[in-house]
């Protein structure tokens, strides 16, 4: 990917969250009653926000998968390292019981 993809992939990234926080910082409370259609089924806003959210993680998750994928080796892992569940499991018990 060339630096003018990059800029212009991010461009259009920082422009697509302007738009959903906008529309949800727009929102007031009994926004979340009324009824939108998407795809021409009734959701209520509520109803459509968790679409829209569970939607969002699909394609984030799509893009994990290929930011792994290019760097291969090189990629560092976003969450719990494979096979670290235990040693990370044992130092959260640690910091719990340590506040307790």
């Amino acid at each position: 990917m060339g630096t003018a993809d990059r800029a212009a992939s991010l461009r259009s990234w920082e422009q697509g969250w302007k738009a959903a926080f906008d529309t949800v910082d727009a929102l007031k409370p009994e926004d979340v009653e009324r009824t939108v259609t998407i795809r021409n089924e009734p959701h209520s806003v509520l109803q459509a926000l968790n679409r829209a959210l569970a939607h969002l993680a699909y394609h984030v998750g799509q893009i994990v998968y290929l930011a792994k994928y290019f760097r291969s080796e090189k990629w560092t892992t976003l969450s719990v390292p494979r096979g670290k569940t235990e040693e990370f499991n044992a130092k959260l018990r640690e910091k719990h019981e340590a506040k307790a």
